[in-house]
């Protein structure tokens, strides 16, 4: 689809806008890290290294991304294990239902995080009868999660299809020789990249993580909204919050990174395809 100038151009300044609007306050937030006043003051009345220099040493704000480093793996790794089974059940097998349980996998990505809170609070304290604490956390965490994997698990079935496994099968291969010869070599990437985005995800999670923490579990976003309005300390969340965006953006980089090199061998392999073909075709028999 080719685009006029004039539309062009429009499509321009409001992309420049939008992203604008979205990282000019990141932008205002990494700049008062540096600031000298106490206080979330514009403009800054001058610069210093004293707060990043405090947040190395504060002792909550260490625990805090000790903790939400913890949660953040665990909940990847079991969204990686139940993301990757529940996508070849549904991508492998057809069976009663199999669209609704599609659904309700992907569910949880889309309802509001309040909505998933409460829900789970409420299972949590009083159909499960558990303290809420790490744990909680976890499983919380996991069932959103949970999609980012399916996602890209799915996505990498529908690609591979099945030609390779039966082939492995005919060859006299078991279930568990198939996959691990043929089926997960061809899903790796996609792991890493649903396992990089999953964490990601879980890293900087709030408000789930505000109705499912228990006392004397505080992540790294808890923290901050904690301490957000404490006197003097207002430099030291800046910190923070410029160390949680950036310990966010690396996972979801490497994922991009992943995603469009794939995208690029898939489209090299296509055209080697197709010139193939077209060498077969033009080819004159003898």
């Amino acid at each position: 689809m080719r685009l006029s100038r004039p539309a062009r151009t429009v499509l321009a300044i409001v992309t420049g806008l939008i992203l604008v609007g979205i990282y000019l306050p990141l932008g205002v937030v990494f700049i008062n890290s540096f600031s000298t006043s106490q206080t979330f003051r514009w403009p800054p009345p001058g610069f210093t290294l004293e707060w990043w220099q405090k947040a190395l040493v504060n002792e909550g704000a260490r625990d805090g991304l000790a903790t939400s480093v913890l949660v953040a793996l665990l909940a990847t790794v079991v969204a990686l294990a139940l993301g990757t089974l529940i996508s070849l059940a549904l991508q492998r097998y057809s069976f009663f239902g199999r669209d609704a349980v599609s659904l309700l996998i992907i569910l949880p990505i889309a309802l509001p995080g309040i909505v998933t809170g409460i829900a789970l609070n409420n299972a949590f304290r009083t159909i499960l009868d558990l303290r809420l604490g790490l744990l909680t956390i976890v499983v919380a965490h996991a069932t959103f999660c949970i999609v980012t994997v399916f996602n890209n698990v799915i996505a990498r079935l529908r690609r591979m299809g099945g030609s390779l496994e039966e082939a492995s099968a005919d060859l006299g291969a078991g279930i568990w020789t198939t996959f691990r010869l043929v089926t997960f070599p061809q899903l790796r990437s996609a792991l890493l990249a649903g396992g990089l985005l999953a964490f990601a995800l879980s890293f900087d999670e709030i408000i789930v993580t505000t109705f499912t923490t228990g006392s004397g579990v505080e992540t790294l976003p808890i923290w901050i909204l904690n301490n957000l309005f404490r006197p003097n300390q207002a430099p030291i969340v800046n910190v923070i919050a410029v160390v949680l965006v950036a310990l966010s953006i690396i996972p979801i980089w490497i994922a991009q990174r992943i995603a469009g090199e794939e995208q690029g061998l898939g489209t090299s392999e296509r055209k080697r395809k197709k010139a193939r073909s077209a060498l077969i075709v033009q080819t004159p028999e003898p």
